[in-house]
């Protein structure tokens, strides 16, 4: 009985089924969403910004003074070279300090790399805007961030100072011509970071072939904890650091992010839920009479609560599918081809580290939860109409 009153009024039910796919492929397009820009900020934190591992001393990240380098760094790179699961690593120096140009001034970390290793761990030549990255021939050149190139109006070829503390505590300074503008999908990092050769800043600080950060790229994301076990074995008096420990505002937001998701998709179906109420309610004022004239022939009250529950799960249940199959072909759709939002929000989604380029992932780990909301939002929605139902004195039902 109830499978033949949802298609007693074919409209009102499709009205029912469409607003059920619709709220499902709304959540599971949130979710899908969330889900591909996290990926791509796990991602980019990984591969561009501080790869998997980091080694310093344990002094070093203190106040990055530049006396605080890593000793034994020869058995170190030896003992990474020797390592299977490892598939590139980048020896750093790195020091703080300010960068002058005629137009102003920044405080900025000064990275000297070595480009060939840097170009494989962070994707440095890929970042490369403006100009064609480090010459082999010449050693003062300067790689700088596009905003902080637009912050203090400096430009391919220009000249900037670079004013570091050196080992000796000394105040020391040099001029160095930009070779290069870089863009990352961080600008925050752009503003601050600068690269120079490794050799160039050495010379500056006092050191020779030292180093203060040692960036290491894994085979595999599942290699982490692994790897990070085998090394600090090995050489105990290191400072050894994960992605999760060197980007904490990245795991914060991959924890919370399930939560903000789910309350965006409670917020949508509770919108659903009036949707339901109202169509369900409509339907039973109309078929008062019907139900009046049931009810004088013996139906009790739990079966005609049985029979609206029943209607309502009827309407989600063929829904449910339709949502789900939407929001698999559009998700797998921008996973081939990426959602595109430069044109809306670039500057918005780089503040915060984002790319501008989505690819959704559709949530499968998710399925489950996501369709015991929309049953359990339908099951609730029935039983305002329930009750009104079960509330009509058969007599009074039948005179109208």
């Amino acid at each position: 009985m109830a499978w033949r009153n949802i298609w007693r009024n074919k409209l009102r039910s499709l009205v029912i089924i469409l607003s059920v796919a619709l709220g499902l492929f709304a959540g599971l397009m949130v979710l899908s969403i969330y889900k591909g820009m996290l990926r791509g900020r796990v991602r980019t934190v990984i591969d561009s910004e501080v790869s998997h591992i980091q080694i310093h001393d344990s002094n070093f990240k203190k106040d990055y003074d530049p006396i605080y380098i890593i000793t034994q760094s020869d058995e170190l790179i030896k003992a990474l070279k020797k390592n299977q699961d490892i598939k590139s690593f980048s020896v750093r120096s790195i020091t703080q300090g300010m960068l002058s140009a005629t137009t102003g001034s920044a405080g900025v970390q000064i990275n000297g790399v070595l480009p060939l290793e840097e170009n494989i761990v962070s994707q440095l030549a890929k970042k490369i805007k403006i100009g064609n990255g480090f010459t082999d021939h010449k050693k003062n050149e300067i790689l700088i961030g596009k905003k902080l190139a637009k912050k203090l109006k400096l430009k391919l070829g220009g000249k900037i100072v670079l004013t570091i503390t050196d080992t000796s505590a000394e105040i020391v300074s040099g001029v160095f011509r930009i070779v290069s503008i870089f863009e990352s999908e961080n600008a925050p990092l752009d503003e601050i970071n600068v690269y120079v050769k490794k050799d160039a800043l050495d010379e500056m600080l006092g050191t020779t072939n030292q180093i203060h950060e040692i960036a290491i790229r894994l085979n595999s994301d599942e290699l982490l904890g692994a790897t990070v076990q085998q090394i600090q074995k090995q050489f105990k008096q290191y400072q050894i650091e994960t992605w999760e420990a060197l980007s904490p505002e990245t795991v914060l937001m991959v924890d919370t992010i399930d939560i903000t998701s789910y309350i965006i998709i409670g917020i949508i179906l509770f919108a659903l839920a009036f949707g339901i109420i109202n169509t369900m309610l409509m339907a039973i004022l109309e078929r008062t009479k019907e139900i009046g004239m049931m009810m004088a022939l013996g139906l009790n009250k739990i079966k005609l609560f049985q029979l609206i529950l029943l209607e309502t799960i009827f309407l989600t249940t063929i829904g449910t599918p339709l949502g789900l199959g939407m929001a698999w072909g559009l998700t797998n759709y921008y996973h081939q081809n990426g959602l595109h939002w430069e044109s809306m929000s670039k500057e918005l989604m780089s503040s915060f580290g984002f790319s501008t380029t989505i690819y959704p992932e559709f949530p499968f780990e998710k399925i489950g939860i996501s369709m015991c909301f929309v049953m359990l939002t339908a099951i609730l929605s029935c039983i305002y109409p329930a009750i009104k139902a079960l509330h009509l004195q058969p007599v009074d039902a039948l005179r109208k």
